[in-house]
């Protein structure tokens, strides 16, 4: 299949007959996939009330099809295609959010999209994404647009057209280039059916600003470990992650260092992700800073970059620094849990 690509100036107004997104959204319209960027990371798009055109997002990603999908709308009043009702807080939220990296969970209405969208579940998860392509792309369409990211499954998500087009060529209909994404990290899906909302997935959005607006919510256990079939992306699966395996390490630099040396002796070639504040202490094959300690979000917004980066640098391994699970490092440690599969060094464990 031939991968069209179109750029497109997000400088200009892009609403109104802009000939890139109305070609790609052709595409769409005809039942094929389309990647496009949001505010968060690429998305791989089809029309959400296809099964057909679905079932080619699984096909291209290499996708479990217990996974369920993000709706993404382009206005408010596409969600009476899609829900039974609004809860309040989701109201609140919406009036804060919307446009923005929040991807709320309503009960859905029965066979209001397709059965590979929900993966059988009596609940729907819609988003309005915060980025000029995507609401001109799901407008000129004219339908619902259900988008995972745009990557095959179990990669680092892409927040560059060409990081679709590395994994995607020839495999989908197009690619719309709108430039990098800004926050780097998929949304936060939060479930508003029950009585207290729950945190499916940590994201773009912190637990805190989401409480400032509607107070206490919860957060699913399953966030940890689960094997039951997930409410949410990205909840059960290995994702995120370079070929290389990679290790959490939960440790002081000099420590680090030793793992390192220990490993390279006997010929292992090393990878270290860190950040910039500790980055040029470490001696290793390869050295890939993302972001700031001090500013997490800057590591959210390089973290997908920064592990695709490794790919090219043919490593037996990867060590990568950990993060606090405070605002937004709790979405970048679940990333980093996924992308490890759960595999964790500590300090204190490796002493005793």
């Amino acid at each position: 299949m031939k991968t069209n690509y179109w750029s497109v100036d997000i400088n200009v107004d892009i609403k109104n007959n802009y000939p890139q997104v109305v070609e790609a959204a052709q595409y769409l319209k005809e039942g094929e996939v389309v990647a496009f960027p949001t505010e968060t990371v690429y998305g791989l798009g089809a029309n959400a009330l296809s099964d057909k055109a679905v079932a080619k997002i699984f096909k291209a990603k290499g996708r479990p099809a217990d996974n369920p999908l993000i709706v993404h709308i382009a206005n408010v009043n596409q969600l009476d295609l899609l829900t039974k009702e609004i809860p309040e807080t989701a109201i609140k939220l919406m009036n804060e959010f919307w446009p923005g990296p929040l991807t709320l969970i309503f009960k859905s209405k029965p066979d209001a999209v397709s059965s590979l969208v929900t993966a059988g579940l009596k609940t729907v998860a819609v988003r309005m994404p915060d980025h000029p392509v995507a609401l001109a792309l799901i407008n000129a369409a004219g339908v619902p647009i259900a988008a995972p990211s745009a990557n095959k499954s179990g990669k680092p998500s892409p927040t560059m057209a060409r990081h679709v087009l590395a994994d995607l060529e020839g495999l989908i209909a197009g690619v719309v280039d709108g430039g990098p994404t800004g926050v780097g990290l998929e949304s936060t899906v939060l479930d508003c059916t029950p009585e207290v909302p729950i945190i499916l997935r940590p994201g773009g959005l912190s637990k805190e600003e989401i409480e400032r607006v509607i107070g206490q919510v919860d957060q699913d256990p399953a966030l940890k470990h689960s094997e039951s079939s997930p409410k949410s992306p990205g909840m059960k699966y290995r994702h995120y992650a370079p070929s290389a395996p990679l290790f959490l390490v939960d440790g002081d630099k000099a420590w680090i260092q030793e793992l390192i040396d220990q490993k390279r002796s006997s010929g292992v070639k090393v990878g270290v992700l860190a950040p910039e504040e500790s980055a040029s202490f470490y001696k290793a094959d390869a050295v890939v800073v993302s972001g700031r300690r001090s500013d997490l979000k800057s590591v959210a917004h390089t973290l997908y970059q920064a592990l695709r980066s490794f790919d090219e640098k043919n490593l037996d391994l990867i060590y990568a620094e950990v993060y606090p699970l405070q605002g937004v490092g709790e979405a970048v440690m679940n990333r980093l849990e996924k992308a490890a599969a759960h595999r964790r060094i500590t300090q204190v464990e490796s002493e005793k």
